[in-house]
């Protein structure tokens, strides 16, 4: 709920921003700004309104609440919404770019005139309620005890987290979309890495593996891993900032700087530069380790939604940078010998070997009594599971360096053949100018002893 709440401020800014930005926008200027600002305001509006049936399917669900007053109120406030938009929708076309902004601004001004009489009612709740404390301190239910099947079937929504997958996931199949209708071919296995990696940060997040990374060290681990090293090498390897390339349109003129070069200019400045170096990678990816579980900053993001996020969205940044500097197949700012990168991945299959021995071998609980808190019925003794949790990581940590160090070989001897083929070109081009001169050289010897 926390989570898609998020999405609908969110979203829901950039959609009165763009409208009301292209409202006081010079009238020369409207036309220009008019195509893009429609897609902001689509898709804004898109997301506006699941998110805010998301919210109240969570307050709702499958109960009688639907048939109160609340629930009426929010039924015929998604009844509107829906009608607005399909009157929009059928008077676009019709209307010039200044009337169809103000009409926008009155569809707006009405859902969110709908939606301020709605927040004057709350939920009619029969008999009496029970409070949840640990909802109140990690935002979702103690689950029942962890079994195979409730690990890989379980599924508690991420509202932030999944709406950020689904954006990732639509933007990705557009580029492909995008290509294909210009007859130009996207790798196949390029998709399927990418649907890969989304698949395992869906899970890590929202799965039940997710779900369980809040109440126990060792799932909470797992979770690090896949959200760190693992589902990064899938992303990475699927080439997305390559698409974007591909894909994003550039400017109308040469004033205009476009989507793609803003994205050029981003990936060529100094802040992407310090980043890309291959110890400022290492440093934020195994470096952060120590920061994390061996100061009081664990406990405190674990106990809050907004720091279980903050925390997650680190590991999913700190993996996606380190594995796009070491086996990355998209433009880097930096250009990495392969040895560099292959030192790179020993220190930090060594640093993740020596963070997890000093945290199996740790006698007292780094959580500052977070999971103590918590009052597991299923899992009592904190210790021995912080213990696994720290053997767990250092298993699962070392395949997927492992598996980065045969792919940077396999690039290394790509490299270096394709290095050798251009070297023959040049000698064979050398060659054949050697051999033209030397037939010059004989033509003209030939034609003096002619005269």
């Amino acid at each position: 709920a926390i989570g898609s709440l998020v999405i609908h401020v969110i979203t829901l800014s950039f959609w009165i921003g763009s409208v009301i930005a292209l409202k006081i926008m010079p009238s020369q200027l409207q036309t220009l700004a008019f195509s893009r600002v429609s897609i902001i305001a689509l898709w804004s509006s898109m997301a506006v309104v699941l998110t805010g049936f998301a919210n109240a399917w969570t307050r709702l669900g499958l109960s009688q609440d639907w048939f109160t007053g609340y629930g009426a109120l929010i039924s015929l406030k998604i009844v509107l919404t829906l009608f607005i938009f399909i009157i929009a929708s059928r008077v676009r076309n019709s209307l010039s770019v200044n009337a169809l902004v103000t009409f926008e601004i009155g569809v707006m001004a009405t859902i969110l005139g709908i939606g301020s009489i709605l927040n004057r009612f709350t939920p009619e709740e029969s008999g009496e309620i029970e409070f949840d404390r640990i909802r109140e301190l990690v935002g979702i239910s103690m689950p029942s005890e962890p079994t195979l099947s409730r690990v890989f079937f379980e599924y508690e929504a991420n509202g932030l987290a999944l709406g950020a997958l689904i954006f990732a996931t639509a933007l990705y199949i557009r580029g492909v979309v995008a290509l294909a209708r210009r007859g130009d071919r996207w790798p196949v296995g390029r998709t399927i890495s990418f649907a890969i990696g989304i698949s395992l940060l869906d899970y890590a997040t929202s799965g039940g593996l997710g779900l369980y990374s809040h109440f126990s060290f060792q799932y909470h681990m797992i979770a690090h891993m896949v959200l760190s090293m693992i589902a990064p090498i899938a992303i990475i390897l699927s080439a997305p900032i390559t698409l974007a390339l591909r894909t994003l349109p550039i400017g109308r003129d040469k004033s205009e700087r476009g989507i793609r070069g803003m994205l050029i200019q981003a990936l060529h400045s100094r802040p992407s530069r310090v980043i890309t170096h291959p110890i400022s990678a290492l440093a934020i990816f195994d470096g952060s380790l120590f920061a994390l579980y061996f100061t009081p900053l664990f406990s405190n993001l674990m106990s809050g939604h907004f720091g279980h996020l903050i925390m997650n969205f680190h590991f999913i940044a700190a993996g996606l940078l380190f594995f796009h500097v070491i086996v990355g197949i998209d433009p880097n700012p930096r250009k990495v010998h392969h040895l560099v990168r292959v030192v790179i991945l020993l220190a930090a299959m060594s640093i993740h070997a020596f963070f997890s021995i000093a945290l199996m071998s740790a006698n007292e609980l780094i959580d500052g009594g977070f999971y103590q808190l918590l009052d597991r019925a299923w899992a009592t003794d904190l210790l021995s599971d912080q213990k696994a949790g720290a053997a767990i990581g250092w298993a699962m940590g070392e395949i997927p360096i492992v598996i980065a160090l045969v792919a940077t070989f396999i690039q290394w001897v790509r490299s270096d053949a394709r290095e050798a083929k251009r070297a023959d070109r040049r000698s064979n081009t050398d060659l054949a100018e050697y051999n033209a001169y030397l037939e010059q050289l004989s033509r003209k010897n030939n034609s003096s002893q002619d005269k």
